[in-house]
């Protein structure tokens, strides 16, 4: 008797976990960007509006594996980025994503959690994000420990590697696996 069960991705595990980040799932519609575990069950999926929208919308949302929103990605006019709870709104801010570093082989981003700086006058930098756009890397770090990691889907004998699905290593380190997804993206 087999028995089929929501995708449940590891939460508050020991050991690191991966999961698999691609266009081309066989249970998404084209071109929807999927995290899989590794049995291959879809427990993210990525919802992008058009770029032409205005800013009052939603850039990106990071759903759950049923289509529950989990996280809105907004853009901000100043290149900066905000990620609310849910569908957005105001009060329901969990982070802002700053870029500090733009060259084309890399990038760092810094990352203030809301949550965690409330009643402060500066915000302090919680997370940083250090990687390369174009080879699908990046390290997620809080302080000096590693968070998540991501890179190439490299193959034994092959000399050119697929850009369109990356691994993403996350570690025990954060509570939430949703931010860390939304930070990729």
């Amino acid at each position: 008797m087999a028995t089929t069960s929501a995708p449940v991705y590891p939460a508050n595990t020991p050991i690191p976990f991966d999961l698999f980040v691609s266009k081309k799932h066989r249970a998404l519609p084209r071109g929807v960007l999927g995290f899989a575990d590794s049995s291959g069950n879809i427990v993210f999926k990525v919802n992008r509006q058009d770029s032409k929208s205005s800013f009052s919308h939603a850039k990106a949302s990071l759903l759950d594996s049923a289509g529950n929103p989990l996280i809105s990605l907004y853009p901000h006019n100043d290149g900066s980025w905000q990620g609310f709870k849910g569908d957005g709104g105001d009060k329901d801010l969990i982070f802002k994503v700053q870029r500090v570093l733009t060259k084309f082989t890399r990038t760092e981003l810094e990352v203030f959690l809301v949550s965690e700086n409330q009643g402060q006058g500066e915000l302090t930098c919680d997370l940083k994000v250090i990687g390369c756009h174009f080879q699908r890397s990046c390290t997620i770090y809080k302080g000096d420990s590693i968070v998540a990691q991501t890179s190439l889907m490299h193959k034994l004998r092959k000399i050119c590697v697929s850009r369109s699905k990356f691994r993403l290593t996350m570690f025990p380190s954060l509570e939430d696996p949703s931010l860390v997804v939304a930070l990729v993206l």
